[in-house]
């Protein structure tokens, strides 16, 4: 997400869901000349507290959706764009805390229609990324 200063993350195709999500903490709204913003860190390794991300981006809208433990959560909406096996797409995502979660980022199908075919028997069609050192 170079938008955002993300240069890798790992990031888990879901065609059960809609919307792409971002694992996204320390939200906090505000507004920059009229245009209503959003800055937000984010921990782009799995499992890890390191490094934290420091990001901004303008809301362009708020989505209801209910998370995995079944409770309804309003989730400010940003766009992006996304590198994905070399491919440069732009991407609807909500922002959201993934920590109990496995991948910091959902591809959700509304993100990777037309521009992918899922092979829900291969994984990392794109390549492997290198190990990253601690920072």
């Amino acid at each position: 997400m170079p938008d955002l200063g993300v240069h890798e993350i790992k990031a888990k195709v879901d065609t059960g869901a809609d919307n792409s999500s971002l694992h996204a903490f320390n939200l906090e709204r505000f507004d920059r000349g009229g245009v209503e913003m959003v800055r937000f860190e984010l921990h782009p390794r799995q499992r890890k507290k390191r490094p934290s991300i420091s990001c901004e981006a303008e809301v362009v809208g708020e989505k209801k959706v209910k998370n995995p433990g079944g409770r309804s959560e309003i989730r400010p909406i940003i766009t992006t764009t996304l590198i994905v096996a070399d491919k440069r797409i732009g991407a609807k995502v909500n922002l959201t805390t993934r920590d109990e979660m496995t991948f910091r980022m959902l591809l959700g199908r509304r993100t990777i229609r037309k521009n992918f075919l899922v092979d829900p028997g291969r994984s990392y069609l794109g390549g492997r990324p290198a190990k990253l050192e601690e920072s």
